[in-house]
């Protein structure tokens, strides 16, 4: 029997929310969860911004990539408990829909990658984001 509980962050581009998700959970969670992450059309590169964020908080980066939803509906993906979708409704973002049981949460959240303006303003979306999904993930994994 697992002892871990598999979530995946799933948004469009896989490249800044549900790629920092999957890090702040690893992280965080003291082996109690494995996250990943992927993205119905993922851009195939990680935001440059989301990585920088991540390092500020100490969190390793190691390993992180850009992937289609499509690595875990093969036969031998790994068994998915939860699966968080990060999309935002009013960015317009077809969230992916994920086809096998699992236990299914929607998180609307922005976009920071789609930010415009100086780099300090990018940032500061970057980094409104990171302290959002640190705190929903603290409030709805790690607190149980």
């Amino acid at each position: 029997m697992r002892l871990q509980s598999h979530v995946l962050f799933l948004c469009t581009g896989n490249s800044a929310r549900s790629i920092m998700a999957e890090a702040i959970l690893n992280h965080y969670s003291g082996g109690r969860f494995r996250a990943y992450s992927a993205g119905s059309r993922p851009k195939g590169l990680v935001h440059p911004l989301a990585l920088e964020t991540l390092r500020s908080h100490g969190i390793p980066i190691d390993g992180l990539r850009s992937k289609p939803l499509t690595e875990f509906l093969q036969a031998d993906a790994p068994a998915i408990d939860y699966v968080v979708t990060v999309c935002s409704s009013a960015a317009k973002e077809a969230c992916p829909l994920f086809p096998k049981k699992a236990t299914i949460e929607h998180w609307d959240l922005p976009d920071p990658a789609a930010v415009e303006g100086d780099i300090d303003k990018q940032k500061e979306a970057f980094q409104k984001i990171f302290d959002v999904l640190h705190q929903r993930i603290l409030l709805y994994f790690l607190s149980r």
